[in-house]
C-alpha cells in the first residue's frame, strides 16, 4: 500500500449506505480523493462480496469498487442500529445511499429529520428513475436503464437488434455524476453553511450521454439509426481492414479526412463529384469502405498505425483486455494497480483516471473486510468498549 498522502478531500467524512455498484463507485472516487469513507453494511454484507471470481476467498469485483473505505456492520432495521447511524451522521459531511426512493423515510431519516440532525449534511441519492414521476417505485438495474434511456436503442448494427454496452455504464455514469454533485454541494456549503440534497438517476445519466444523437433528433424529429462501428454523422469513420486485422480510424472533420486519404493515395476522393460532400460520402458509404479496405489490406496494422499517427490521423487497434493491461501507455499511466485486501491478498484493480499534480490519488486504505472497522469507528464516536460489546451481543453490530 502506498505511503499515505492527504488528498484534496482530506477531512471530509462520508457515510456510505450504498451497495452493489453505482453508489460504491461514487464513494470510491471520493475515497481516492482523500475522503474518509465509512461503508455501513448489513450483517450479510454488500452482495457483491459474494460475486465474481474469488481469489483466496475474496471477490475481485468487490475490490474493484471498495478500496479506500472502512467497513462497519450495522443493523439499520433495529432501533439501536439507527441510533448509531444518527450519531455518525450528526458529525458527518456527506451521506450517500442508493436505495429505492422512500427507503430512508421508512428508516425515520427523511429530509426534515436529517436536516434537524445535521443542517450541514449533504445527502446524495442514486436511484433508477428519480424520486418524482410515475416510475419512481420501479426497480432498476443497468440493463433496464440502458433499455429505458434510449442508450441500447442506438447501439448495434443497422440490420440487427438493439445492443447493450458490455460495461455497466448506467451505474458508472451515475456514480461519477453523484461524485460531481457532492463536490458541488460541498463547495456551495462553504458559502451558505447549509447542506443540500443531491439526486442522480441512472436513466437520466445515460440519457445525458446521447450527445449529438439527441441534438439531431431534436433538429429533425427523425430517430437516429443504428450504425454499428460507423459514425452516425460523418464518413469515412470506423473500422477498416488491414492485412492482419482491423484498425479504428476517426476522421472527425474534413481536414483530418484529407490527411487520411492523402496517406492512402486517395486524395482525389474529396474532389470527386460522387464524394465531395459529407452527405454524399454517407450515401456512398459501402463504396468508400471497399475502396479504403482494398488500399489498406496490402499492409499491416502496425504500418498504418505508424504512418497515420505521424500524419495526425487519430487511429488505433481494437485491443482485448489482455492487450490493454500490457499496453506500454496504460502501464505508464499506472492504470492497473494492486490494492491490498484488509488482512488478505493483494488484488489487481483498475487505477486512478484522475491525475492530480500535488495531491495524487493513492490507495490509502485496503479493501475492507466485512465489519473490519466497526470497533474503530464506534470508538471514534465515543462508544466505550462495554457499549460496543453490548451492541455486539444485541446483534446491532458485528465485529470482524
Amino acid at each position: 500500500m502506498a505511503e499515505e498522502v492527504n488528498g484534496p478531500l482530506h477531512g471530509l467524512r462520508v457515510i456510505d449506505l450504498t451497495r452493489v455498484l453505482s453508489g460504491p463507485f461514487c464513494t470510491m472516487i471520493l475515497g481516492d480523493l482523500g475522503a474518509d469513507v465509512v461503508k455501513v453494511e448489513p450483517p450479510k454484507g454488500d452482495p457483491v462480496r459474494a460475486q465474481g471470481t474469488m481469489t483466496d476467498g475474496v471477490s475481485g469485483y468487490f475490490a474493484g469498487f471498495n478500496r479506500n473505505k472502512r467497513s462497519i456492520v450495522l443493523d439499520l432495521y433495529s432501533q439501536a442500529g439507527r441510533a448509531v447511524l444518527c450519531r455518525m451522521l450528526a458529525d458527518a459531511d456527506v451521506l450517500v445511499e442508493n436505495f429505492r426512493p422512500g427507503t430512508l423515510d421508512k428508516l425515520g431519516l427523511d429530509a426534515a429529520a436529517l436536516k434537524t440532525l445535521n443542517p450541514r449534511l449533504i445527502v446524495a441519492s442514486i436511484n433508477g428513475y428519480g424520486s418524482t414521476g410515475p416510475y419512481t417505485d420501479r426497480p432498476a438495474f443497468d440493463f433496464i436503464a440502458q433499455a429505458m434511456s434510449g442508450f441500447m436503442g442506438v447501439n448495434g448494427e443497422a440490420d440487427g437488434p438493439p445492443m447493450r454496452a458490455a460495461p455497466p455504464v448506467s451505474d458508472l455514469v451515475a456514480g461519477i455524476y453523484a461524485a460531481v454533485g457532492i463536490l458541488g454541494a460541498v463547495i456551495g456549503r462553504d458559502r451558505t453553511g447549509q447542506g443540500q440534497t443531491v439526486e442522480v438517476a441512472m436513466v437520466n445519466g445515460l440519457l445525458s450521454l446521447m450527445a449529438y444523437l439527441a441534438s439531431e433528433y431534436f433538429a429533425t424529429d427523425e430517430l437516429p439509426p443504428r450504425t454499428g462501428n460507423d459514425h452516425p454523422l460523418v464518413y469515412p469513420y470506423g473500422l477498416f481492414l488491414c492485412a492482419d486485422g482491423q484498425i479504428a480510424v476517426a476522421n472527425s472533420h474534413d481536414q483530418i479526412l484529407q490527411r487520411f486519404l492523402d496517406t492512402l493515395d486517395l486524395g482525389w476522393v474529396m474532389a470527386d463529384p460522387r464524394y465531395d460532400s459529407n452527405a454524399k460520402r454517407m450515401a456512398a458509404r459501402e463504396d468508400l469502405r471497399s475502396l479504403i479496405d482494398s488500399r489498406m489490406a496490402g499492409k499491416s496494422r502496425d504500418h498504418w498505425l505508424g504512418v497515420l499517427n505521424t500524419a495526425g490521423v487519430p487511429c488505433g487497434i481494437v485491443q482485448d483486455l489482455s492487450q490493454v493491461v500490457a499496453d506500454p501507455q496504460i502501464r505508464a499511466q499506472q492504470m492497473v494497480i494492486e490494492a491490498p485486501w484488509q488482512d488478505g491478498p493483494n488484488l489487481r484493480v483498475l487505477g486512478f483516471p484522475i491525475k492530480l499534480g500535488q495531491t495524487p490519488c493513492t490507495v490509502r486504505k485496503p479493501v475492507p473486510r466485512l465489519g473490519g472497522s466497526t470497533a474503530e469507528v464506534l470508538a471514534e464516536l465515543g462508544y466505550s468498549e462495554d457499549e460496543i460489546e453490548g451492541l455486539r451481543q444485541a446483534g446491532t453490530i458485528a465485529l470482524a
